[in-house]
């Protein structure tokens, strides 16, 4: 059954809330407005609007796409065009050029895009290929938000069947080295260990029987699966066009009524998949021979097979709630969560008709996700460490930062690759993730998203914030405090310099509840008094004297004297407030 849901408005912490999690980011104004909404007002304005595909990335060097009509010599160099693709990707997810009644919601369907990504792993270096990654990204575009499609077949497992032969994953995983005779195993056994059943609840796994038993499949298994897998390659051409989705897939070696390099025979599985046995359908054959047709129906059947386990609705629901929840570090919280909260996650998934989008929508309303049920408390807010591209783009959003748009794609891409080379400094290497399990946050048990955070990585943090807000660091991307401060909040709260510490704090930090600068009123459930009153110190410096300080503030705000100095005491909250170890959190 569905979790319960939290059916009060929203107010601006659990509004700020949703937005880190479901979005890159939002503005006051976009908490404020949340804020007067129920969770399930505000998913349905995320999640259930009806947007347009985003225009295709243009090449700089031919100001028209390429990704579609295919590249010419007239084009920049596949390396060059790779990059814009990634550019691009992160101005969807700013929404760069979308109508301000659109934006959140183009950003929360990137997000459920990026998490396809993060689910179904891409390589840059191993495919190799500007147009398969786009594609690709299509493709996750296309299955996103599933609900809004009336198709039942437009669901998790389509998706499963559809990036088993897409262009990118073929290349990534070595199934266009898969043939009959000389199978390749890669596909077959992350399919099964990564994207699907997985191998169990983390950390709480029983013993094996023996050697080659993964408690939820075998490693008879994996063999059988790469024989179903076997015959196809990548189509350099791009134009192998899948009906269903009308995007390019990979190629069946042969022809398409020969389908020469597929492994006809019968598949046996193990007894983790009741003896299951997969063979080609006979109406598909061509005077016995293996037809793309038989070969895709083969991929149906395995997949199919696979979604019938219970444990692989389990498994990416696990992964879901990892990604907008918190990723248990240790076998006891795991279990308390699989019991609670990822059966009832796998029930909707699994009466949906194994579309993701109910799955992702009921546990962003459920009293769970806010912590708001009768004897719970708030541990859910800020319980995830900001990846990299959370902590930029977040913080570019909120912050108004203008991000060019695709009318001038040169400096678009220059402005997005800025922003990809700080994501790449605090160590997520965008699209470039170190093996095929992807980014170890989302998957790597126990440590996960406490990845992000080392010694080094937490300075580059922390020099980011300091390039962005400081007029005299380098660097393109800057905030303007004046200017952010006078069109965020209202005059009397920036002149009264309590006021503005605890408003900022309210909408940039995860937890802040009972706000106070007294030691005596702190009851040490949020962010301390001493933290607040250090917040405090660094804003209003050291260049009055001991007594006057928010008096002189005050007086110079009001009257925008001394502006030069003003500037400099703005700049020094949002370095004390934005590189402190609270905002890194979500």
């Amino acid at each position: 059954m569905p979790l319960p849901e939290y059916t009060g408005p929203l107010g601006v912490k659990r509004a700020a809330h949703l937005l880190r999690r479901a979005t890159f980011g939002a503005t006051r104004q976009d908490i404020d407005n949340f804020a007067a909404l129920t969770p399930a007002q505000a998913i349905a304005q995320l999640f259930r609007q009806t947007l347009p595909d985003p225009a295709p990335p243009v090449d700089p060097a031919t100001n028209t796409e390429w990704v579609t009509t295919g590249v010419t010599n007239a084009n920049s160099s596949d390396e060059e065009l790779q990059e814009y693709f990634k550019r691009w990707f992160i101005g969807q997810m700013l929404a760069v050029g979308v109508a301000p009644s659109q934006a959140l919601a183009w950003s929360a369907r990137e997000k459920m895009v990026f998490f396809l990504h993060t689910h179904f792993t891409a390589i840059q270096s191993k495919i190799n290929s500007s147009r398969a990654l786009y594609f690709q990204n299509q493709l996750f575009r296309l299955f996103a938000l599933d609900a809004m499609n009336a198709d039942p077949e437009v669901n998790f497992k389509t998706l499963t069947k559809k990036i088993s032969v897409d262009n990118a994953m073929l290349r990534l995983l070595d199934g266009n080295l898969n043939v009959k005779g000389q199978p390749n195993e890669n596909y077959a056994r992350e399919l099964l260990e990564l994207y699907s059943i997985g191998r169990g609840l983390e950390g709480a796994l029983p013993p094996g029987t023996g050697e080659g038993d993964y408690v939820v499949y075998r490693e008879e298994d994996v063999r059988e699966a790469a024989r179903v897998l076997s015959g196809w390659e990548f189509d350099e051409d791009f134009s192998t066009i899948d009906p269903d989705t009308n995007l390019p897939r990979g190629r069946v070696r042969g022809s398409v009524n020969n389908a020469s390099a597929h492994d006809n025979g019968p598949k046996v599985f193990s007894d983790r998949f009741g003896n299951a046995t997969i063979q080609p359908d006979p109406a598909l054959l061509n005077g016995g021979n293996p037809t793309e047709a038989s070969a895709l129906d083969e991929i149906s059947q395995l997949i199919e097979m696979i979604y019938a386990q219970p444990e692989t609705a389990r498994h990416i629901c696990r992964k879901i709630y990892r990604f907008f929840v918190f990723a248990p570090h240790d076998p006891v919280s795991a279990n308390a969560i699989e019991s609670s909260v990822i059966s009832e996650m796998a029930d909707v998934f699994v009466s949906s008709g194994y579309k993701i989008q109910p799955v992702v929508e009921n546990l962003l309303r459920s009293q769970h996700f806010y912590e708001a049920a009768a004897g719970l408390g708030d541990d859910n807010f800020g319980a995830i460490i900001k990846s990299p591209l959370d902590l930029v783009t977040g913080t570019l959003r909120f912050m108004n930062v203008p991000i060019p748009d695709m009318s001038s794609p040169s400096q678009f891409y220059e402005v997005t690759g800025m922003i990809v080379d700080q994501i790449n400094n605090m160590g997520m290497s965008f699209y470039e993730p170190f093996d095929v399990s992807g980014y170890d946050a989302y998957c790597q048990y126990p440590v996960y998203h406490r990845s992000w955070i080392t010694v080094n990585y937490l300075t580059r943090r922390y020099d980011f914030i300091r390039s962005l807000v400081n007029i005299t660091e380098p660097g393109m991307l800057k905030v303007q405090a004046v200017d952010f401060f006078t069109s965020t909040f209202p005059n009397a709260t920036i002149a009264d310099a309590r006021s503005l510490v605890i408003e900022l704090a309210r909408y940039i930090l995860p937890v802040t509840d009972n706000l106070t600068f007294d030691p005596d009123l702190d009851d040490n459930a949020t962010i301390t008094a001493e933290r607040m009153n250090y917040f405090l110190r660094a804003f209003l410096s050291d260049i009055y004297p001991p007594g006057t300080e928010e008096a002189n503030w005050t007086s110079n705000w009001n009257t925008q004297s001394n502006m030069d100095t003003v500037r400099g005491q703005l700049e020094n909250l949002l370095n004390a407030m934005m590189q402190s170890p609270e905002y890194q959190l979500a």
